[in-house]
């Protein structure tokens, strides 16, 4: 079974995952050290009106923080630095609704299209995006983007695949988020700046909602 995730709004059903993240055009990235902050962090993000958290698997809090965060319910819960089959089944077993690779593996995406997981895959060249399209994925995450050169390397790569879209990640922040997103190419951006790790370590999630409605307004069409 192949998995397409074509951004072309008219064709998306309005409650698949990448539906919502083209809606909200945002994807936080959470590195989480207990998992105990886990539901703060979630309720910080819905208390800003964005109602979707991608947990990484940096740490070895991120399968219990995901499978809290499904719980609580009311986000759009996916996994991220998913690099093997083995913690796409833990994510998935935890409740995530969606996966994101820092790279492209074989195996990572031929699993989740088999099981029906939605993935976005990280690329960074030409050749990569190809073989991203031999698995039918044509959504896919521009990592890292700032250091592999940006938009002006992005609107490059991306020139001879018409048909795809990108999650830039890596370097985004609020500084240049509207100048990607005004990219056509580009389906929503990731970022870790509304939700660092050290504003989760102190408890200042009153702080990641400001920094999160502040995002969410740049972000709005």
């Amino acid at each position: 079974m192949i998995l397409s995730t074509t951004s072309t709004k008219s064709t998306m059903s309005t409650n698949t995952p990448l539906s919502l993240i083209a809606l909200h055009r945002l994807v936080p990235i959470i590195v989480i050290d207990d998992a105990k902050d886990s539901v703060a962090v979630a309720d910080a993000l819905l208390a800003a009106g964005l109602p979707v958290a991608e947990v990484t698997f940096r740490t070895a809090a991120a399968e219990e923080s995901i499978r809290r965060i499904s719980a609580r319910g009311g986000l759009l819960t996916g996994a991220g630095t998913v690099l093997t089959v083995e913690q796409v089944k833990r994510a998935a077993g935890a409740g995530a609704q969606f996966i994101v690779s820092p790279g492209f593996s074989r195996d990572v995406v031929r699993y989740c299209i088999e099981n029906a997981l939605p993935v976005f895959p990280g690329v960074a060249t030409p050749t990569e995006i190809q073989m991203a399209l031999e698995f039918g994925l044509n959504t896919l995450k521009f990592f890292p983007a700032d250091a592999f050169g940006g938009l002006k390397a992005l609107k490059a790569i991306s020139a001879p695949f018409p048909g795809v879209s990108f999650i830039p990640t890596g370097g985004i922040s609020a500084a240049n988020l509207q100048e990607y997103l005004a990219f056509p190419k580009v389906a929503a951006c990731g970022g870790s700046w509304m939700v660092r790790q050290e504003l989760i370590r102190s408890g200042a999630f009153d702080q990641i909602t400001r920094l999160t409605k502040e995002a969410v307004a740049i972000a709005r069409p």
